[in-house]
């Protein structure tokens, strides 16, 4: 399959190295209105055909697929151009601005016959995928209670500035994975109460969130997002989990140790991601779940099942983000049959 990136900054050259490792697939274009962002891409990945218009590239292209990889007010745009061009598509989180604008995307490429997935890489990191999996074995009976956690440190503004300048900050960001991780292990969500607080006086939005989750399933989830959490090891990228079920507890702790525990017996494993040539500590997690989550778009466009983080798919999960926007503002429980 011929694919072409649209968007060349900070986070693109991780789809690039992982794009070079999936077989069947290859980035034959790139597109970015930067022209100097575009040549020192094309240049570091030896790809000659370039666009600063996508509308462009994609007439002048014969292409399979294209890789949105751009900030989220030009997603709706870009898909749905790429549904008129008849073309599938995977795209960057959130989705879109609105819930408008996400149904309206993934109407539209529903209508093309394409496959549209959304970039929701943290479910697809290994460790998170280990316990995922062993929850739906039963390897703990029925889950009654989980917390989601992920608390740090780490300067992300120095890599990406316009995190700090908008007014919606680490739900939208980041809390949309950890959201979407309890979805992958409890199913969908019935009802979310949230509170936010900005404690960096240098940013605009919030960098703490913690949302509490009733799921169909029965199961109660806690997520817990911060920036603004200083600790040592540090332990920026990891997310933590702590899970309890009818036959027993999962945890997955800081270092990437993984026990599941059943009665007295307790099974510790190192679930740690290898580090791929391209990559480098500590986002070596993420930069692995790339290579996972685009070889599972192709895998799905080879064989025809839909991709478990489909567009359709990701409605669920941003949903939870304009829930938990809604209930910090007005400082209540929301249904997720409002948003």
């Amino acid at each position: 399959m011929k694919g072409a990136l649209i968007g060349c900054g900070f986070f693109a050259r991780n789809q690039l190295h992982a794009w070079a490792e999936v077989p069947g697939a290859e980035i034959v274009a790139l597109c970015d209105r930067d022209p100097a962002r575009l040549d020192e891409t094309a240049r570091a990945f030896g790809i000659s055909r370039t666009y600063a218009d996508a509308d462009e590239m994609l007439v002048r292209e014969d292409l399979d697929f294209v890789d949105i990889a751009t900030t989220v007010d030009s997603h709706r745009p870009l898909v749905e151009l790429a549904a008129r061009s008849g073309v599938h598509v995977i795209c960057q989180k959130p989705i879109a601005p609105t819930m408008a604008d996400a149904r309206a995307m993934v109407a539209a490429v529903a209508e093309s016959g394409k496959v549209m997935m959304v970039h929701e890489n943290f479910r697809w990191q290994s460790p998170i995928r280990r316990a995922v999996e062993a929850v739906r074995a039963g390897a703990i009976g029925t889950p009654f209670f989980g917390r989601i956690s992920f608390r740090s440190g780490y300067d992300v503004f120095s890599g990406q500035p316009y995190l700090a300048e908008g007014e919606r900050f680490i739900i939208e960001d980041l809390g949309i994975h950890i959201l979407d991780i309890s979805r992958a292990l409890f199913g969908d969500v019935t009802r979310l109460t949230a509170t936010t607080r900005r404690v960096n006086p240098r940013i605009r939005g919030e960098d703490v969130a913690t949302m509490l989750l009733s799921h169909d399933s029965g199961v109660t989830s806690v997520v817990d997002c911060s920036y603004a959490t200083r600790r040592s090891p540090e332990t920026f990228p990891e997310t933590l989990l702590e899970i309890d079920g009818t036959e027993g507890t999962l945890r997955l702790d800081a270092g990437y140790r993984l026990t599941i525990q059943r009665g007295d017996d307790a099974q510790v494993e190192d679930v740690a991601p290898p580090l791929l040539p391209w990559a480098e500590r500590p986002w070596h997690n993420i930069q692995e779940s790339v290579r996972t989550i685009q070889r599972h778009f192709a895998d799905c466009i080879a064989a025809g099942p839909e991709p478990e983080t489909s567009g359709a798919d990701n409605l669920k999960t941003f949903a939870l983000v304009e829930a938990a926007y809604l209930s910090a503002s007005e400082g209540r429980s929301v249904a997720l049959d409002e948003i």
